[in-house]
């Protein structure tokens, strides 16, 4: 099936799991015609139903609860129930089991798509699959307070960036959360909070079409903000022909070798998670200083290893991985590329990008 009708009956799909907010996913669409980066974050479920005849030869790998959507987006930063500021992924929407390979293939795919590294392909696909082996074998979190406070200085909030927030919710509309979704919030937000705002936010990539409203108010002294999305089952359940509707967001995002965001709940089919300045995405497809790329994909592959880690097949993963070719990742990357490249092509033709924005 090419693209465009794999899309249309992925959206169809979407709108029986959730009251799709149509105005996003137009925005979803324009956002798809201006890079093959931001389509690929936008259509994961393309790629859970390629992945698997693009590369025959992982198919049959471990099969490992692992985090789907692995992309340079999909990073950032929050405070753990100690207080201390951790970096990782932070997006586990689409988490499923399925071969652990696929993870490390599309976080290697987003590099290569990416504008904003300057790194030699191949030596990316070294950096991912070495910090990776490293992570399977000495898995925990990356504190930025412990063993990983090199990355503080490049990941966390300064006082421009604690500015830039609040201007971006404010900056966001007024919203109306249903009955539900505000029941999540006051359960997510402290006893005493007072000013409740509620805003329509339109953010994300793949997730851009469904609900997601930020509650602002003040408490004790200052301002806080919690964010509440739809949660859908994952784009791989949908590729697979799976009826099933477990989620697995909390069950990857709390996994053992992780420090998790202690405010991260799911209240009926809604996610709700505390937003600030050091609980925040990044975009690490800008973020990265140039000349440390490599350092920074290493984190990535090493953040990877320890979710699968988690899994109790985990054993399983070292002798499957020293089995493959040394070039085996840089090399499916390459093929997986290819074929995103392909649909964002007809992607464009279909959907032109507007010349004047």
């Amino acid at each position: 099936m090419v693209f465009l009708d794999d899309n249309a009956a992925y959206e169809k799909w979407l709108s029986g799991q959730c009251n799709v907010v149509e105005a996003d996913l137009a925005r979803k669409h324009e956002r798809m015609s201006k890079s093959p980066f931001l389509f690929l974050r936008a259509t994961y479920f393309r790629w859970a139903k390629r992945i698997e005849g693009l590369c025959p030869n992982l198919a049959d790998a471990p099969a490992v609860l692992a985090v789907g959507d692995a992309h340079l987006g999909n990073f950032g930063t929050w405070r753990d129930a100690e207080g201390r500021l951790v970096w990782g992924v932070n997006d586990f929407d689409d988490a499923a089991i399925m071969p652990y390979p696929f993870d490390l293939v599309r976080l290697c795919v987003s590099v290569r798509l990416s504008r904003g590294m300057a790194i030699k392909k191949a030596d990316a696909a070294e950096a991912i699959l070495e910090g990776y082996k490293s992570g399977l074998d000495d898995h925990r979190p990356a504190l930025l307070d412990g063993r990983e406070a090199w990355l503080r200085p490049f990941l966390a909030a300064g006082e421009m960036e604690r500015r830039k927030f609040w201007k971006e919710i404010d900056d966001l509309p007024a919203g109306e959360p249903d009955k539900d979704v505000r029941e999540g919030f006051a359960k997510a937000l402290p006893e005493g909070a007072a000013n409740l705002c509620f805003r329509a936010a339109t953010k994300g990539g793949g997730s851009l079409g469904r609900p997601r409203f930020i509650a602002t108010a003040e408490w004790r002294g200052g301002r806080i903000a919690r964010e509440g999305k739809a949660l859908v089952p994952s784009g791989w359940q949908w590729a697979h022909g799976k009826k099933s509707t477990r989620l697995h967001f909390l069950e990857c995002a709390t996994g053992a070798y992780r420090s998790p965001d202690p405010f991260l709940a799911v209240h009926g089919d809604n996610l709700f998670r505390r937003l600030s300045p050091d609980s925040r995405k990044l975009d690490m497809d800008q973020a990265v200083p140039a000349g440390l790329e490599a350092l920074f994909l290493s984190a990535m592959g090493f953040e990877l290893g320890s979710v699968h880690a988690a899994d109790r097949k985990k054993d399983q993963i070292r002798p499957h991985l020293d089995a493959l070719s040394k070039d085996w990742l840089h090399k499916a990357a390459k093929t997986a590329a290819q074929d995103v490249e392909k649909d964002f092509a007809a992607w464009v033709i279909a959907h032109p990008v507007d010349k004047k924005e």
